[in-house]
Formats: structure tokens, C-alpha cells, sequence
């Protein structure tokens, strides 16, 4: 019994949140931009060798750029991070007793009477004064803390895995009517897709599905409407 208690409490899946949104949405890229970009160049095209060639070109840019992406744009997130913990470091060195005030404000706020509020504020402040507040004034933990590296890896890797899917589509599926294979190959990995990420983050599989099948399917009928706006078409 006591083994199910704790099986049971033990089930959070809030510290998978950052890869997997990272993940998530490198593979999701990686299907569709690297899909939509064979299925133009089939379009336009009567040689498997130049589909190859661009569909590697993009897969390989792809998660060069995704990966970039990702670390620039959560290494800001850690620099306005790092920036506030500096400020909190010296207004508890300059306004100590004020910091104090405001701590104890939050934990009213969360539902704490007054005196125990502000026996908790002085408590951690003994204990911890700069934890308490970059946890509970600035709402930085580790679960949510910003890390580029982990990031960047997550998003070019998952860019990378999901590329790959639409190219091996066009190295051994017919080359007749090779769009609407890799059409129907791109909504069925994003199926797929959208069902690991439920599974692993605890979430509803339909719900999932729907999600990314459906704004996958817009992705890639408008890039088919753009490439019969310029007079390529899917016939």
C-alpha cells in the first residue's frame, strides 16, 4: 500500500517542462519545415538527386539555426536572471528590513495570517535571505531557472530527429507522386509526435493530436497555396 502512496505522489512531470518544450518544438519544426521544404522542391523538380540535396541542406541549417535560436534567446532570459539576483543581492544588503516587509507581504498573499507571515519571512531570511527571495519574490527555482546549453541541445537534436523522418521519405519512398507521400508521412510523424510528448508529459493524447495535426496541416497547405500562387503545382 505504502508503495502505491508513493508511486502515486512521485508522478510530476513540471520539471520535464523545459526540454520538452524545447523538444517538442524542435521536432515539430524539424517535420514541417523540412517536409514543406521537399515537397517545393518536388514540386518543381524531375530529379530524386536535387530533392535529396535540398531536403539535407535544410535539415542540416535547420537545427544549426533552431539550436542558435534557443541558446540566444534563453541566454537573455538567464542574463535578466542573473541581473535580478544581482539587484535582490544589494537591496538585502542596503534595505534589509524592507526586503523583509515584502516577503512577508507575499506570504500574506498566498494565504499566510500577518504573524505567521511574517514568522516564515524571518525564519527563511535566518536561514536563506537571498534563496527566499529569488524563489518567492523573483520566482526562480531550479525547475524553472533558465539553461542554454540544455536548451540548445534539446531543440537541435529534436530539429535534427524530426528532419530526418521527411528525407528518408525521399530517398526510398516512389518518386511518382512523392508530394503526397511526404504530405501524408509528415501528418502521420506528427501523430506520433504529438502522442510521445502527451505520454511524456502527462498530458491528453487527443488533445495533443489535434493540436499538432491540425496546425500542421495549415503549415503546410498554405505553403502549397504559396507554391501555387507561383505557379508551381502538385499534379
Amino acid at each position: 500500500m505504502k508503495n502505491d502512496i508513493d508511486d502515486y505522489l512521485a508522478v510530476h512531470y513540471i520539471h520535464k517542462s523545459n526540454w520538452l518544450r524545447a523538444a517538442v518544438l524542435g521536432a515539430n519544426d524539424g517535420i514541417l519545415s523540412t517536409a514543406s521544404l521537399a515537397i517545393g522542391v518536388a514540386a518543381a523538380s524531375d530529379s530524386r538527386e536535387a530533392i535529396v540535396l535540398a531536403t539535407v541542406a535544410g535539415l542540416v541549417a535547420g537545427a544549426l539555426s533552431m539550436a542558435a535560436g534557443e541558446y540566444v534567446s534563453v541566454s537573455s532570459q538567464t542574463d535578466v536572471e542573473k541581473a535580478d539576483i544581482e539587484r535582490e543581492k544589494k537591496e538585502l544588503q542596503e534595505i534589509p528590513e524592507l526586503e523583509l516587509q515584502r516577503l512577508s507581504e507575499i506570504y500574506q498573499q498566498r494565504g499566510l495570517k500577518k504573524e505567521t507571515a511574517l514568522l516564515v519571512a524571518r525564519e527563511l531570511t535566518e536561514y536563506d535571505a537571498l534563496g527566499a527571495h529569488i524563489r518567492d519574490e523573483l520566482g526562480i527555482n531550479e525547475i524553472s531557472k533558465a539553461k542554454p546549453f540544455q536548451a540548445a541541445w534539446a531543440s537541435g537534436a529534436a530539429f535534427s530527429a524530426g528532419g530526418l523522418l521527411p528525407l528518408l521519405v525521399t530517398f526510398f519512398f516512389p518518386f511518382a507522386h512523392l508530394v503526397y507521400y511526404l504530405y501524408a508521412a509528415a501528418i502521420l510523424f506528427l501523430i506520433l509526435l504529438g502522442v510521445i510528448a502527451a505520454k511524456t508529459g502527462g498530458s491528453s493524447v487527443s488533445k495533443a493530436i489535434i493540436r499538432i495535426t491540425f496546425w500542421g496541416t495549415i503549415a503546410m497547405g498554405l505553403t502549397a497555396l504559396v507554391g501555387h500562387l507561383f505557379g508551381v503545382t502538385l499534379a
